[in-house]
């Protein structure tokens, strides 16, 4: 018995399918808010400013807990004695959308 490659009619092969569409509507299921998290990120960014910014990561978005990480742990201590400021300034930038704790994690 010998190898042979399985044939297909050529008019059952489907046209490939946009990923988007199905991305968007797996992640909407799973709770994930892909748009509120670009936000989020990028009001962040801002937030933080071009000195701590690059220190730090946006991890996991839950509910009001934003969740960050930071490459070391002077970093994340910096930021906890700016939070309220952070915070302050994610309200007025998001508005309801806006997290209303900070959870730091050091890599």
């Amino acid at each position: 018995m010998s190898w042979r490659p399985r044939s297909r009619r050529p008019d059952t092969r489907r046209p490939p399918a946009r990923l988007g569409g199905t991305l968007d509507r797996v992640l909407g299921e799973l709770g994930l808010d892909i748009e509120r998290t670009r936000r989020l990120d990028a009001a962040l960014r801002a937030a933080l400013g071009p000195e701590l910014s690059p220190h730090f990561e946006l991890v996991d978005l839950r509910g009001g807990v934003a969740e960050l990480r930071a490459d070391a742990s002077v970093w994340s201590q910096e930021l906890a004695l700016h939070r309220s400021d952070v915070l302050a300034a994610l309200r007025a930038r998001l508005g309801a959308d806006a997290p209303t704790e900070l959870r730091l994690r050091v890599r």
